[in-house]
């Protein structure tokens, strides 16, 4: 190659290569300046963001009350030796959330006790005015038993536990729970909304029975009620008139859960020992420790024939004259009716005869003013077979309800004078709701002469049933 004395080609453009190089070295220096520049952008956006964490936890720390001297302690961000880097980024973002927490019950003292309105099994009810607002409320004593070694009674705390999660228009409101201090130890009360009227109370003083559109809104609100336990696995185990509260505006509520349990699909083995005896659905007087909401659906079959009649269709005076009664009134049970009857525990202390006669329809002569649509619900509800009874939201689509006259409105029902606010009720006629521990003695039964001749029975125990709730 040719060059000249200086060294560079002689081909060369000193001038243009000059110029190129000193755009690249231009270029570069651009580049290294807009990289320092996102860099610091970049250091701001994380100091801004820092801040505002901080200063949005100092926040959320003193709203909690942290209002003491100490500093703040720091929030590890590096990870330890047996942690992974994800594991300690998952740890920095995870969210503090806020909670209302644990405060004391308020006394019964805020509360003004006007009368006593009724003792059940597992309570005292009284009415009471809220000193602070004038609202009149229900008042329940809860019954302790101290010398009880489980403590607070396992009744209560499912009455409690199934109020606080029930919301429903036909479903009692437990308010909240407040205590006397002064009593060693503290006696706890449940407060409840307040309803003028139980049914049982209305039923027994009514002259005339309710009228048919009365009586299918009573049972429309009941079957609702009824129907919204179910669907959350809730069963009732009491339900009678007694326990159905009325307001004077004609709403009707399901109330003292005394009872009640929450059960699974499918259900576990439960005690025979529920339900009032005169609303005991077959299965529970013969010992069923399998059971489902079934039992309930008697009930309000029972509740359905005494709205219509003004007194309990079955009111027997123990468990032997009660399934007495019950044969009497909707027949005896064959394998076809009932296969599951004969393997039932104290199936074998009756003794029904070999043959029966044709089936023969007990509920239309009693009540022969109820339609044809209402003769059936009444005869499905009353079922002897379990399987057979409908469930809450089968009775709710049943034409009973669909069929004139349509169920009177809430707004038009009649008003009765309230006896809650009267001196206390006296004692019913009505046997007590079963007690947590008793034993049920079920003698045999001779139901052989039941067709045609009517029932009778014997009553020499030989079968014990009934264990702990």
């Amino acid at each position: 190659m040719a060059t000249n004395r200086g060294g560079t080609s002689r081909w060369a453009d000193a001038e243009e290569d000059a110029a190129h190089e000193a755009r690249l070295k231009q270029q570069k220096e651009e580049k290294k300046r807009q990289k320092a520049e996102k860099a610091r952008r970049l250091e701001e956006e994380r100091k801004a963001a820092e801040l505002a964490r901080q200063q949005q936890q100092a926040q959320a720390e003193a709203e909690e009350g942290n209002d003491d001297d100490r500093p703040n302690k720091r929030r590890r961000v590096t990870p330890e030796g047996g942690e992974s880097a994800a594991d300690g980024l998952a740890e920095r973002q995870l969210l503090k959330l806020r909670s209302g927490g644990w405060r004391p019950c308020r006394p019964v003292g805020d509360y003004e006790k006007l009368n006593d309105i009724e003792e059940g099994t597992y309570g005292f009810v009284s009415r009471a005015r809220e000193a602070g607002s004038g609202r009149i409320v229900a008042l329940k004593k809860l019954k302790l038993d101290h010398a009880d070694r489980n403590g607070f009674p396992v009744t209560a705390l499912r009455e409690i536990k199934v109020l606080r999660n029930c919301d429903h228009r036909n479903v009692v409101e437990l308010l909240e729970i407040v205590s006397d201090q002064a009593c060693k130890p503290p006696t706890v009360y449940l407060v409840l909304e307040f309803l003028e009227h139980d049914l049982r109370g209305i039923l027994e003083d009514m002259t005339d029975a309710f009228l048919p559109s009365e009586v299918k809104q009573l049972m429309l609100q009941l079957t609702s009620g009824v129907s919204y336990l179910h669907e959350n696995y809730i069963l009732h185990r009491d339900l009678k008139t007694s326990n159905l509260l009325l307001s004077n505006k004609g709403q009707l509520k399901i109330a003292d859960f005394g009872m009640a349990r929450y059960v699974g699909d499918p259900s576990p083995k439960l005690t025979s020992l529920v339900v009032t005896l005169w609303y005991r659905a077959p299965e529970l007087l013969l010992g069923a420790k399998e059971y489902g909401s079934a039992i309930d659906m008697w009930s309000v079959g029972c509740i359905f024939a005494e709205i219509l009649d003004r007194t309990a269709i079955f009111k027997g005076k123990n468990e032997v004259d009660q399934i007495s009664k019950v044969l009497e009134g909707v027949g005896l049970p064959t394998d076809d009716s009932w296969p599951a009857f004969r393997r039932l525990p104290n199936a074998a202390a009756l003794k029904l005869p070999r043959r029966t006669g044709p089936a023969e329809d007990r509920i239309r002569p009693r009540f022969p003013d109820l339609t044809g649509a209402g003769c059936a619900l009444l005869r499905d509800l009353l079922s002897l077979n379990p399987d057979s009874r409908p469930s809450a939201r089968e009775a709710l689509a049943h034409p009973y309800f669909a069929e004139k006259p349509r169920p009177k409105a809430e707004g038009l029902f009649p008003t009765f004078p309230s006896k809650a606010n009267q001196e206390k009720r006296p004692r019913r006629e009505e046997p007590n709701a079963p007690v947590r521990g008793e034993a049920v003695g079920f003698g045999e039964g001779d139901f052989a002469g039941l067709i045609p001749a009517g029932t009778y029975y014997t009553m020499n125990p030989t079968i014990q049933v009934g264990e702990a709730l």
